[in-house]
């Protein structure tokens, strides 16, 4: 059975015209973010037409921020479809002022790259993932989170590191 969200994305990458690029990412980039680095990550899986994904995102650019000084960095990977690249992402991105780092995930068999975020994800979006690649951490979830919630999770995964402050 195929995973829920069947993506295609076009090659190549596009710079917005406040100087932010949005990535090109293969599901092997994600790994291997996911398990080197010495940031604690938070990727978040969205896409324009998404409403629930679109009403969390300012709260996990605010919260994220909070948190920076810990390495907390926000990734948000766009699912969105073919014919939204490039122009309807950009401008997208830039009227609601996402200054994050920003990818797409170039896939087209979610039944490929799903498992590889989780097991439990099911291509439903959205979805977030949080990762401390130094200690293993990963902590899961397929649904829209409140700020709240949001905040417990980025806490958790603070937690889960061991340098100091």
């Amino acid at each position: 059975m195929k995973r829920g969200l069947i993506i295609l994305l076009l090659a190549g990458s596009f710079s917005l015209s406040y100087g932010q690029k949005i990535a090109k990412w293969k599901i092997t980039d994600v790994e291997k973010l996911m398990s080197a680095g010495d940031s604690l990550l938070v990727i978040n899986f969205w896409a324009t037409f998404c409403k629930p994904c679109i009403h969390e995102i300012p709260d996990f650019i605010r919260i994220s921020k909070q948190y920076a000084a810990r390495k907390v960095k926000l990734i948000l990977v766009s699912l969105d479809l073919p014919d939204y690249y490039p122009g309807k992402i950009a401008a997208f991105v830039k009227k609601n002022g996402y200054d994050t780092q920003l990818a797409w995930l170039n896939e087209t068999n979610a039944d490929y790259f799903c498992p590889k975020i989780s097991e439990k994800w099911s291509g439903a979006i959205p979805a977030t993932i949080l990762v401390n690649p130094r200690t293993g951490f990963r902590l899961f979830y397929e649904d829209e989170l409140t700020a709240e919630q949001f905040e417990d999770a980025v806490k958790k995964l603070v937690d889960s590191d061991k340098r100091k402050p």
